[in-house]
């Protein structure tokens, strides 16, 4: 049985594509790259926003065109279950996220006739689609935080952390197949064992030191931290820990505090601004990243003059913009729309305008300067490296650093790079052997 798979989406998503292939591969599937070639095809759908979600619905069309057994899961599958089996009959089986706890059992009676036998889902038997080097951990599932545009409760469910042993065992075996940089993700990364621990206090800086004492583990990356929920022990433990990154994924979504509670967002500029200062203070080396959302409903002028001033303020390494748009069932669809998508879009360019400047200065003020970097891949036509030091994080929204050697390296290995020049959201360099 030949298997064509497609993983929309996010990280969080890719990891539950990794843990469907392998129940795929390890009861004898072959995993194809191409879809003429499959005699089934999976597409781990995404369902978050509507850019998602037409993707979603693109790709289910296109994959029919193979005439191939099609089986659609993810989020898209969890929220319009129903939609699909009625508008989409060609579907052979649409598989939600409250399935997977017995997505074997549901493979086995799908492939019955192929003499298939699958087992549970695990983290642990993970197939990495991407790099062996840099995974990604999902460390919990779901969201309390109910933001008021976000359907991510409505799909995911009530947060919910995975045990610690869980974690670090299966962080073992992704270090001793050769991983040297872990990535933690979920929907809310610092609530981490929340819902564990006998105080209500996250085990996220307790997770970090446990995780450190890994053999051959180099680096810790923390995606996703929620702001009010960046503790004085978390900063401390990400400052003093050598293996952890100094890199603060902190989605804050704006900066004016009446958009902010209309968000249901907590926290306000105040607290924001004070958070970002006391994490340069205790880091001046850390690499500050958000996401804004422009054109909420009832955003004024002034609230975005506020946040474009603040972007200016802040000056932050990495920034990803989204225009708002309607999501049913969340508490915002019934919010007065009135924002334009053409002023939702001009609010969108005038800030990644004024980022792109931010970016070029940043980029160029690191030329002369060393970073440490992990080689993921090696182009023998223009003989570049291509990796990643701590101030990139493996999503392809940072950019990397592309470098070149007279020496012969190792992919997987961490070199050190002397920065030359930059290029767009790229550093350029030359391998250097630092005595």
């Amino acid at each position: 049985m030949k298997i064509g798979f497609i993983s929309l989406g996010c990280a969080k998503n890719l990891v539950d594509s990794e843990m469907i292939i392998s129940i795929l591969a390890n009861a004898g599937c072959e995993i194809v790259q191409e879809p003429e070639d499959a005699d089934a095809i999976f597409i781990n759908t995404c369902g978050f926003i509507e850019p998602a979600k037409k993707e979603s619905l693109e790709t289910i069309l296109e994959m029919r065109e193979y005439g191939k057994k099609l089986i659609v899961v993810g989020c898209y599958a969890e929220r319009y279950r129903e939609q699909l089996i009625k508008e989409m009959p060609f579907i052979d089986k649409v598989i939600t996220l409250a399935d997977y706890p017995r997505i074997h059992l549901i493979l086995n009676d799908i492939f019955t006739s192929e003499g298939l036998k699958f087992l549970p889902l695990k983290y642990e038997n993970r197939l990495l689609a991407t790099s062996i080097y840099s995974p990604y951990v999902k460390i919990a599932e779901g969201c309390n935080n109910h933001c008021t545009y976000c359907a991510i409760p409505l799909i995911r469910g009530k947060f919910r952390s995975r045990p610690l042993e869980s974690i670090i065992e299966e962080c073992k075996m992704l270090v001793m197949n050769g991983a040297k940089e872990l990535n933690l993700i979920s929907q809310d990364t610092t609530r981490y064992g929340s819902d564990l621990s006998t105080d209500g206090e996250s085990l996220l800086p307790e997770l970090l030191r446990k995780l450190s004492n890994i053999k051959d583990l180099k680096l810790i990356r923390i995606l996703y931290l929620y702001p009010d929920e960046i503790t004085d022990e978390l900063l401390e433990e990400m400052q003093n820990n050598p293996l952890v990154a100094r890199y603060f994924d902190v989605p804050i979504q704006h900066i004016s505090t009446s958009v902010l509670k209309a968000m249901n967002r907590r926290g306000d500029e105040y607290f924001i601004r004070g958070l970002f200062s006391k994490i340069k203070n205790m880091m001046p080396d850390a690499i500050l990243r958000t996401t804004y959302i422009v054109g909420f409903p009832k955003e004024t002028e002034e609230d975005f003059d506020k946040l474009y001033n603040f972007t200016s303020d802040m000056e932050f390494d990495r920034l990803g913009v989204f225009a708002y748009s309607k999501e049913e069932d969340t508490p915002a669809y019934n919010y007065d729309d009135s924002i334009s998508e053409e002023t939702k879009q001009e609010r969108l360019e005038k800030i990644m305008k004024l980022q792109k400047g931010i970016s070029r200065k940043k980029n160029k003020a690191e030329k002369g300067k060393i970073h440490h970097t992990l080689i993921e891949n090696y182009d023998p036509e223009t003989k570049f490296y291509y990796g990643r030091s701590y101030a990139f994080a493996p999503d392809d929204i940072d950019g990397m650093i592309v470098f070149q050697s007279s020496k012969k390296l190792n992919i997987g290995d961490f070199v050190d790079v002397l920065i030359t020049s930059s290029y767009g959201y790229d550093l350029i360099g030359d391998f250097v052997e630092v005595e």
